[in-house]
């Protein structure tokens, strides 16, 4: 199987920071990949609470995770501090892509990449809507 190649944008309109615990790590002493995808999901509610929305409630509809990839630049080691830097991207009708770069703060190594479809929902409806307008606005006026 190819490997994933993915490139970053010049710029993100959010950082957070937060560290690796013990219970990210496997047993190889470096940050699980599984746990990658809870820190970066983490990242996400601090994107959209940036923002002034919580992920069950942009413009009265919720969003989902469509899909997400994932690559690893480097290892990433209990009690190190990352930043999780990220920007919506690749818009469309139902949703963008949330890209996101994870770093280690003091030394700036890339630990990962990668991108996070978000979709949005109807909250009683549970199927696909347009994007709220104002939220897209929102989102295209961010600081690049």
């Amino acid at each position: 199987m190819p490997r994933i190649v993915f490139e970053l944008p010049a710029h993100f309109s959010f950082s957070t920071e937060m560290q690796i615990y013990i219970s990210h790590v496997n047993q190889g002493g470096h940050l699980d990949n599984a746990q990658l995808l809870s820190l970066v999901s983490e990242a996400r509610v601090r994107f959209f609470q940036s923002l002034g929305y919580s992920e069950a409630d942009v413009g009265d509809l919720s969003i989902v995770v469509g899909d997400i990839v994932a690559q690893y630049k480097s290892e990433g080691f209990h009690g190190e501090t990352m930043q999780v830097a990220m920007v919506a991207d690749d818009f469309n009708r139902y949703g963008f892509d949330l890209v996101f770069c994870m770093t280690e703060k003091s030394g700036g190594r890339e630990v990962a990449r990668g991108k996070i479809g978000i979709v949005f929902i109807g909250k009683h409806t549970r199927k696909v809507a347009p994007v709220p307008d104002g939220f897209l606005r929102l989102l295209q006026a961010a600081p690049a």
